[in-house]
């Protein structure tokens, strides 16, 4: 992505809806900021932007507004929904699923009915993202069987995060004015980065499902980086400096994401260039909770107390806010801990424990920011035979070794040796850094990473990384993603995005049959790292035998490491580590003619992000597509 000092001409296309509005999607929380235009005269350049308190149950009866949206879901019987306890202000749960506060709460309660981590799931390419198969209960690997409610797909259950803060915003703010209503107005709705094709157009299939006719995607790190800019105001220019390598931190409930941004120098203008992104990890906040709840549960077996499956996710829960208070600013220095009892053997019908605060800091910083040297690396697992179909979490749990990981990795497309990022240790040595993330509003986990970095930079010889201010990591994306849509109507520093990695397609090899050894495939970079959206690229080199009538195989691959290919490069052969495969596409393609048919390619960036791969016939002019869509790796027209 590039950045320009200067503010951007209007986007005409976006300036007829009155607010602009950011919607952070987490793991976790789910927040909504936005701008109001209306005050916003011609000599204006800048507005206010703010957060909105969402109407929720927080318990049966009582509705209350909150900074955020907890992206729980609880899924309620009849008998409940015939009550009074679940109403809204705008009536009934809708689909009788209740969002928010009360279903955080639930989740210790009635663990087979409450949903999380649907963000984790609507990314995990190893499921059918929009089956019923939530909730899932991680303590035992299985699915919730409770026959009195249905199950919930992740697509199902972003869309419905996504529809209560809508009816919450047509109440608090809409009131009877249709033109006023979320539904009208121009959305930003947040990924991850290292979010793929597929998870970016369910996130775009949920918006749609829940009726937002105008919505753009907008990648997290480059919402914080909005945020950031939105706060420094025009300092933002004096806390970075040309030749600054800016490293965004950004640990979540669920995920880590690493994004790496270069400050160049642009017609004369400070601009940002982002030049690498992180593979997903399924690894945050909620690693830290597990670990927290094993070493409790470990403790309380030492006395004799055991926990059952029920028991030990409500203790994961009580662990959560244990920490969040731990690790708050002014923090106590234990709090108590308390899981429902489940046999006739416990007295009272509860077992109490408690965490203390040098207990937590030392699990979690040790446990998930060890200090480690430039060397370290990221270990993985041998693939067991069998296993069950829940989320793939990372296999190493320290962060710190995946980001010496990531730095690695990428020394060469963020510049290398050449800009001097990257010393004799191999690594890039960011300048300065920005975190972002629910778990790194912690100051001890912000002073271990940077205290991480820092040791590699001395090592190294090169400064020590400065951090830049940050505000509040809960809002930020949220507030980010509405300062991006005020910029593309001219009230901004516009930030300019691009695909976070490089797309291919396969292409396999005209050669003669040999027994056993199928043709080898070669992979066709169509869409390079970078590229802007809304653009239209032509793949230059030879045609393609593309074939018609019958069914095809069509395989993808994508890559975040192999920054530097160009439109139209093929690759005979490739390390896995380098390329990963996609879900392949079967579909038919029919046409005028049958069997092998010449064909250009073209491919096309859309304006949400998402990717379209064009075949045009040399004769005939006739057209075929293929789209990344909700159905794994895309559709065929």
């Amino acid at each position: 992505m590039t950045v320009s000092s200067r503010e951007e001409s209007s986007d005409a296309s976006s300036a007829s809806s009155r607010y602009v509005v950011g919607i952070d999607l987490g793991t976790t929380n789910c927040a909504l900021a936005y701008v109001d235009t209306s005050g916003l005269g011609e000599g204006a350049s800048t507005a206010e932007i703010r957060t909105l308190d969402v109407p929720q149950v927080t318990a049966p009866g009582t509705l209350e507004p909150r900074p955020l949206l907890p992206s729980f879901l609880y899924l309620a019987t009849a008998e409940e929904l015939a009550g009074e306890g679940f109403a809204l202000p705008w009536g009934p749960p809708p689909g009788g699923v209740v969002a928010g506060a009360l279903a955080a709460r639930r989740a210790a309660e009635a663990p087979d009915r409450v949903v999380s981590s649907a963000k984790s799931w609507l990314c995990n390419p190893r499921v059918d993202r929009t089956a019923a198969i939530l909730p899932w209960i991680p303590e035992t690997g299985t699915n919730a069987d409770d026959s009195a409610v249905a199950r919930c797909s992740p697509l199902a259950a972003a869309t419905a995060y996504l529809v209560h803060l809508r009816d919450g915003w047509n109440h608090v703010m809409a009131g009877g004015d249709r033109a006023l209503r979320l539904e009208q107005q121009e959305i930003f709705l947040t990924v991850p980065a290292s979010f793929d094709a597929v998870a970016r157009d369910l996130t775009v299939r949920a918006a749609a499902d829940a009726g937002f006719a105008r919505v753009h995607l907008l990648e997290e790190p480059q919402a914080a980086l909005y945020a950031w800019v939105e706060g420094a105001g025009d300092g933002w220019r004096k806390d970075l400096r040309v030749g600054d390598v800016l490293l965004v931190c950004d640990v979540g409930g669920g995920t880590t994401d690493f994004s790496v941004v270069l400050a160049d120098e642009e017609d004369g203008r400070l601009a940002l260039r982002r030049v690498a992104v992180g593979d997903h990890l399924l690894l945050g906040g909620d690693n830290m909770d597990l670990a927290l709840a094993f070493a409790v549960r470990e403790r309380l077996g030492r006395d004799g107390k055991r926990l059952d499956a029920w028991q030990f996710r409500g203790l994961v829960l009580a662990c959560r806010e244990a920490k969040e208070r731990l690790l708050a600013s002014e923090p106590p220095d234990s709090v108590p801990l308390v899981i429902l009892g489940r046999g006739k053997k416990l007295i009272g019908g509860t077992i109490r424990a408690e965490l203390g605060r040098d207990e937590v800091n030392t699990l979690l910083l040790d446990g998930f920011l060890p200090v480690v040297d430039a060397g370290a690396r990221a270990t993985t697992t041998a693939e067991a035979g069998l296993s069950e179909l829940g989320l793939p979490f990372a296999a190493d749990a320290a962060i710190t070794r995946h980001l010496a990981t990531f730095l690695s990795s990428h020394r060469t497309v963020a510049g290398g040796e050449e800009s001097g990022a990257a010393d004799d240790d191999g690594l890039i040595h960011p300048t300065a850094l920005l975190f972002n993330g629910g778990v790194m509003q912690a100051s001890a986990l912000q002073h271990r990473i940077a205290d991480v970095i820092g040791g590699w930079a001395r090592v190294a010889g090169v400064p020590a990384p400065r951090v830049l201010p940050g505000s509040d990591l809960t809002h930020a994306v949220a507030r980010g993603a509405a300062y991006y849509g005020l910029a593309r109507r001219g009230r901004g520093v516009r930030i300019r995005g691009g695909t976070a990695r490089s797309y291919y397609v396969g292409v396999a090899s005209a050669m003669p049959a040999v027994p056993g050894q199928p043709p080898p495939v070669k992979a066709l970079c169509v869409v390079p790292f970078g590229i802007e959206e809304g653009t239209e690229l032509a793949v230059p080199g030879a045609e393609f035998g593309l074939l018609v009538g019958d069914q095809a195989r069509f395989r993808f691959f994508a890559s975040s490491k192999r920054g530097e290919d160009a439109v139209g490069l093929v690759i005979d052969e490739w390390d896995t580590a380098e390329l990963d495969e996609l879900a392949p596409l079967t579909a038919r393609l029919d046409g005028e003619a049958i069997g092998r048919v010449p064909v250009r390619l073209s491919a096309h960036v859309t304006e949400i992000g998402t990717l379209e791969l064009w075949f045009v016939a040399r004769e005939g002019g006739q057209r075929w597509k293929l789209e990344f869509t909700v159905r794994e790796a895309g559709t065929a027209s």
